[in-house]
């Protein structure tokens, strides 16, 4: 052979380099070397594939943090625009307020509903309060009353770590004054004479990193003056916040067109259970539907776009899907249509928007959807959506009005609760464990029958989670059966 020439390369190599697709990890070692040189340079080779491997997990880590940053722009962006949108529309005049007779305390028990989840999801307590006569039915605007209510309570939740958050409602003399108040971080006193202006969040609400646009409480602050009220906010750093609506709320006569049985909440449904997929790009949102829907006995599957529905429903197909319609990927009337296009036609899909403005029955017809439900989404208008789609039988509780008096659940001829039972009441009160108090009771008149009148009372309470009167009803009745164990 010419010594020039080098010597043939062999056809396939000795030894195979794994590589990651993506990154190329090099050694300084020749793979084509006679493989006894290769004992020699263990520890080298070793040495440096730890070093550059390292280096690798170093680049995804801080490319998984660089997706994570993309990602929680997007969702600040996205909720920016919506928040400058809806500011748009108010400050246009395009906003238009439709007031209607409003049942006042189906609304009040739809509040709750929506926001007791979010509270006890934290290990916070939630309880709505009420001073003097709640009216029957009054004139308002009930989606941006319901708006007001939901951003300060959302607020209230989001920025309080323990204790308490509260709702208490004054209303007299046609005028109706609520109070959200919580016991979390507080408002510096420099931030409270520009907390309701736009994109300020205040010293303490930066600090806590809570994601936010700085928007809510402006477009919260404007709907409130559209509606012919005030809003105001006093606070005490560390201690909490108290934001009151002030509005003229004038009592009105039921509806006779509008006559309805008087709503009882829903304990489950008849027959099979169903499974709903819930599709939403923000966790918060998923989170919220199953916390409504699981304890009604549905199973619920997630889903975080559109496309991961897609792949959902093909895989294994659910009863229903209730799909949001703005997402990054592939919008909910897109996602819709591509079901209908793999010849699924019986599927019922459900659009859920906190845009109105979305919800068209040609928009509806066109991509093959059944149904649209507005956020913040109400428990009662969901669950009459789910009954008209899926053919369902409420099993309602059988319980008297959460509104009746706390003084007049017990009568004084009553015997108290047995101790046992009274103990693991008032325990899951404590720590406002509603499920495990519904059970609690349901075993107590299983075993009891004669105590119906109380557990009715006490149901009533559980239903709208005023843990306070709870609390101290049940510690009456250890103390009425203390003494009478005594006697």
């Amino acid at each position: 052979m010419n010594q020039s020439e080098s010597p043939a390369q062999p056809s396939q190599p000795r030894f195979l380099m794994c590589r990651p697709q993506h990154f190329a990890v090099t050694y300084s070692i020749n793979p084509w070397m006679d493989p006894r040189t290769w004992a020699d340079n263990g520890a080298a080779l070793h040495a440096t594939a730890a070093r550059q491997w390292t280096g690798l997990y170093r680049t995804l880590l801080a490319r998984g943090a660089a997706v994570d940053t993309i990602h929680h722009s997007g969702e600040h962006l996205h909720g920016l625009i919506d928040g400058l949108l809806d500011l748009a529309r108010i400050e246009a005049g395009k906003l238009r307020l439709d007031i209607a007779p409003l049942p006042m305390r189906d609304f009040l028990d739809d509040v709750v509903r929506m926001v007791a989840p979010q509270a006890a999801a934290k290990g916070l307590a939630f309880e709505l309060r009420t001073l003097g006569r709640v009216p029957m039915y009054v004139r308002a605007d009930a989606r941006r009353l319901r708006q007001i209510l939901i951003n300060l309570l959302a607020n209230a939740v989001r920025f309080t770590d323990r204790c308490s958050v509260t709702l208490l409602l004054d209303h007299s003399r046609e005028v109706a004054r609520f109070h959200v108040i919580d016991t979390g971080i507080g408002i510096a006193p420099e931030d409270l004479d520009r907390i309701f202006l736009p994109f300020e969040r205040g010293a303490a609400g930066r600090r806590t990193g809570e994601p936010g646009t700085g928007l809510g409480l402006t477009i919260t602050h404007l709907l409130t003056q559209l509606m012919g009220g005030e809003l105001t906010v006093s606070s005490s750093m560390g201690e909490g916040s108290t934001f009151t609506v002030r509005l003229y709320l004038s009592e009105t006569s039921e509806p006779g067109h509008a006559r309805t049985p008087r709503h009882r909440p829903v304990s489950g449904y008849i027959g099979v259970r169903r499974n709903l997929l819930v599709v939403d790009d923000h966790p918060t949102q998923r989170q919220m539907l199953a916390g409504m829907l699981l304890p009604l006995g549905f199973r619920i599957r997630e889903a975080a776009s559109g496309r991961e529905c897609l792949e959902s429903v093909l895989d294994n197909r659910p009863d229903a899907v209730l799909l949001d319609i703005s997402m990054d990927d592939m919008d909910g009337w897109e996602t819709a249509r591509r079901i209908r296009g793999h010849g699924i036609d019986d599927l019922p899909i459900i659009m859920v928007s906190a845009n109105a403005f979305e919800n068209q029955s040609d928009k509806i017809v066109e991509a093959g959807c059944q149904g649209f439900v507005d956020k913040p989404v109400i428990e009662s208008e969901l669950l009459v959506v789910l009954q008209r789609h899926l053919d369902l039988e409420w099993v309602a509780e059988l319980a008297v009005p959460s509104w009746a008096p706390p003084e007049a659940a017990r009568p004084a001829s009553a015997a108290a609760l047995p101790p046992a039972h009274a103990q693991t009441l008032l325990r899951l009160a404590q720590v406002g464990h509603a499920q495990g108090l519904q059970r609690a009771l349901d075993a107590l008149v299983d075993e009891h029958a004669e105590y119906e009148p109380q557990v009715v009372a006490l149901r009533g309470l559980v239903a709208r989670f005023a843990w306070n009167d709870l609390i101290a009803q049940l510690s009456g009745e250890l103390r009425v059966a203390d003494g009478e164990t005594a006697s």
